[in-house]
């Protein structure tokens, strides 16, 4: 087993776990086990949050490892995901072609129950949480995260897209053609570029 598929870095405001691209879930776990309870001896009343990246993890594995630091320390846990998006992390939405439309922008996040429907493009700036809803007759563009319903090209548009910061949702809609997403085999994909090819959603 190799030990280095885990390295632990310990910062001024945070502990970072670095996770080996090329290693398992398993070795990883196996790992972790080991030198989280060695890492509990380090906190006393410092609350330091553990930032756990090096690795695109799927769902279950995410919930996996943040349940065995969880379980010997009482400490925020976060995963290495973008946290400060701007028109970089979307370029290339702007690079290719798409037919240009009206733009609505909405600022600040969606919670569960809220919807959003537009003519034209939608770019929310925000997240787009679990049980929201957005609906545009083009292009929809996510700056932070996607875990609701995001439905582009409702009126027929195959040419429309879906970008998103982090994109975590079960289910997505472009035009007529729809993709359900297995959040625990899918992995979590940082800057998602969602089209139609060949009449199958394809995600980048």
């Amino acid at each position: 087993m190799k030990n280095n598929c885990v390295s632990i870095n310990l910062k001024k405001d945070e502990i970072v776990i670095k996770l080996s691209e090329t290693s398992s879930q398993k070795e990883i776990v196996a790992i972790l086990n080991k030198k989280i309870p060695e890492l509990k001896k380090l906190y006393k009343e410092e609350k330091t949050p553990i930032r756990v990246a090096g690795k695109v993890l799927k769902n279950k594995e995410i919930d996996e490892i943040k349940d065995i630091i969880k379980n010997n320390i009482d400490v925020e846990v976060n995963f290495d995901t973008p946290k400060t998006l701007g028109l970089h992390s979307i370029k290339k939405t702007f690079v290719k072609e798409t037919s240009v439309s009206e733009t609505k922008f909405h600022s600040g996040s969606l919670r569960s129950g809220q919807k959003i429907e537009t003519e034209g493009s939608l770019v929310i700036l925000g997240d787009v949480n679990s049980g929201a809803e957005v609906i545009a007759s083009d292009n929809i563009v996510v700056l932070g995260t996607l875990r609701g319903l995001a439905h582009a090209g409702a009126k027929g548009n195959k040419q429309a897209i879906i970008a998103a910061g982090v994109f975590d949702a079960v289910q997505i809609r472009i035009a007529n053609v729809i993709k359900k997403i297995d959040r625990d085999e899918e992995p979590l994909h940082k800057q998602a570029y969602i089209t139609i090819v060949d009449d199958k959603i394809v995600i980048e």
